[in-house]
């Protein structure tokens, strides 16, 4: 009895049952990637490494002082702890805020469910500039909002609304309640009455199957949220440059002033490095929630 050996794949072993046509599919994406993300990303770490003269000039000389003024300065530690501070809390303030609409939009019937789906998402249609530059009309000192308390006599001096924190986060919640919304909804297609009608068959009261079903199915939707949210919060910077008057320093905001004020590129790129590696830290902490509730 004679055996034939099988000569082993040339292939990897995460490629082994992918089709070759979704291989070849995904390879203009992939170079896409390759060029517009991962070779600047690659690059940027370089420059920061690299110490620069005056006038923005790139020297021969690697170095890791460029990391080392930043983790030794004291208003390094602010910018950090002022992006995280606004990060975690415009991600929770749009999660409560976003949360009840999906809901709202899982439970309605079909035929209005694509009309308040697409007033949810048309913000997205608008500008970021064109919605926060909105905001500083309806919050400044002589906006909408104060000429209404002020003329009903409920103030009587304006209220600053902006050229400040509040008004960073005003800006910022509205602006990201669509993308927190659509992974809200994209979660909520885990979400089966059956569950619900199950739980309220054993005596589960309304707080109850929403504790013990309805959170744990949207969790991974909640996850991707809240991940995309803190993200985009904390590399934001057009709405904090705008609501916040030069008033709230930021990660990103300090990254605009190095390289295109100051000319430090180097110190731009190494505070752009360690934006990437908290980016990196939240990307850790979603997957190890998603694989939980997986």
């Amino acid at each position: 009895m004679s055996s034939v050996a099988t000569a082993p794949s040339a292939s990897p072993s995460w490629l082994r049952g992918i089709p070759l046509v979704v291989v070849l599919m995904l390879l203009p994406m992939a170079a896409i990637n390759l060029i517009a993300f991962v070779l600047p990303v690659v690059r940027l770490a370089m420059i920061s490494f690299i110490k620069s003269r005056s006038g923005g000039v790139l020297t021969d000389t690697y170095t890791l002082e460029n990391y080392v003024d930043f983790f030794t300065d004291r208003f390094s530690f602010e910018l950090i702890s002022n992006s995280l501070v606004l990060g975690f809390g415009v991600t929770l303030v749009t999660l409560v805020c976003s949360y009840p609409i999906a809901l709202f939009l899982h439970r309605v019937s079909p035929q209005w469910r694509n009309l308040l789906f697409v007033i949810t998402v048309s913000p997205l249609l608008v500008s970021s500039v064109v919605r926060t530059y909105g905001w500083m009309v309806l919050l400044g000192d002589q906006g909408v909002i104060n000429g209404i308390l002020t003329s009903t006599g409920i103030i009587q001096t304006p209220i600053r609304l902006v050229n400040n924190l509040l008004g960073v986060y005003i800006g910022m919640v509205e602006v990201l309640i669509p993308y927190m919304a659509l992974s809200l909804i994209a979660g909520f297609g885990r979400l089966d009455i059956v569950y619900e009608e199950a739980a309220a068959s054993l005596g589960a009261n309304g707080w109850t199957r929403f504790r013990r079903v309805i959170l744990p199915l949207t969790m991974p939707g909640i996850a991707l949220g809240c991940l995309l949210c803190f993200v985009l919060a904390i590399s934001s910077f057009i709405t904090p440059k705008l609501l916040g008057g030069g008033r709230v320093f930021l990660l990103a905001t300090e990254i605009y002033d190095q390289a295109v004020i100051q000319l430090e590129w180097p110190s731009a790129a190494a505070t752009s490095v360690i934006v990437l590696i908290i980016f990196g830290l939240a990307l850790a902490l979603y997957s190890r929630v998603a694989k939980r509730f997986d």
